[in-house]
């Protein structure tokens, strides 16, 4: 059987893309309802930070590390804390956005696959802000530790949570920057072939880092983003690679020749053992 020609594998990777508008249509929803129903989260102060004494709590009890290490580090001078702001203010959407563009132009049926399981993850997420408000790190003075955003700059958060009329500031848990992050690494690493994809990982290991280094949100946030995004992951299983799906390797000319056939003669071969002779 014949390897399919390029063209061929062009024509049917069209066929797999979903209409370009309809899919702008979804994601622009997607993000869309990203925003709205963080909106609708809004509010619930006491609730908020009686949540975060719980968190910070159970995290002492867990003997996770501490978040102030991490902040400790990244403290050290104003340049590092400046870049890990603008990191958690200019990449997630951008990001994100981008990984869907790749994937719907170059591996169609991943995009599909990626599409669906960020927005179960967005949908679970939603559930439990409204359900779960709870204050960031940088708000709960038990912690003793500081709002970098507002300190050093830049920030995508109102000074206070009541005056904030873009984002909800108690929507800690999950930390979807966190969910985005590892789905993106986990996507491009299901869809390329490279041996360097695994350096994808580097992303949402940064953005950890810098979630936590930030004080916007604890361990705890972005260990229930993972458990979410595996579950989904579970029931959403990733497609073949492309390549995978190209069709075997031709067959040699002559099937007298297939392993463990009979030669021309007509007598019985041995089988061919794999890698044989290397």
């Amino acid at each position: 059987m014949e390897r399919p020609t390029e063209p061929a594998q062009k024509e049917s990777a069209a066929r797999a893309r979903p209409p370009l508008v309809r899919e702008v249509l979804l994601v622009a929803g997607l993000f869309l309802v990203y925003k709205l129903g963080r909106q609708l989260a809004t509010g619930h102060t006491a609730e908020a930070f009686a949540n975060a004494r719980r968190v910070w709590d159970l995290e002492q009890f867990l003997r996770l590390p501490g978040e102030g290490s991490v902040q400790s580090a990244m403290l050290h001078g104003d340049t590092l804390v400046h870049v890990a702001n603008t990191y958690y203010a200019t990449v997630h959407f951008p990001a994100t956005a981008a990984f869907l563009i790749w994937l719907y132009l170059r591996r169609p049926g991943h995009y599909v696959w990626a599409r669906r399981v960020l927005a179960a993850i967005t949908a679970a997420a939603l559930v439990v802000h409204l359900t779960f408000p709870l204050a960031p790190p940088r708000m709960l003075a038990a912690t003793g530790l500081v709002d970098t955003g507002q300190v050093y700059g830049p920030t995508v958060y109102g000074a206070s949570p009541e005056s904030d009329s873009l984002s909800n500031q108690f929507a800690a848990m999950p930390s979807l920057h966190f969910g985005w992050a590892l789905m993106v690494a986990i996507g491009l690493i299901a869809a390329t072939r490279s041996r360097w994809r695994w350096l994808w990982l580097l992303h949402p290991l940064v953005t950890l880092l810098v979630i936590v280094g930030t004080a916007n949100h604890y361990w705890l946030d972005a260990i229930v983003a993972a458990a979410l995004l595996g579950i989904t992951l579970a029931v959403l299983r990733a497609p073949r690679r492309a390549a995978a799906a190209a069709g075997p390797a031709e067959e040699p000319v002559g099937g007298g020749g297939a392993r463990g056939g009979p030669d021309a003669a007509g007598a019985p071969q041995a089988p061919e053992l794999v890698g044989a002779g290397r």
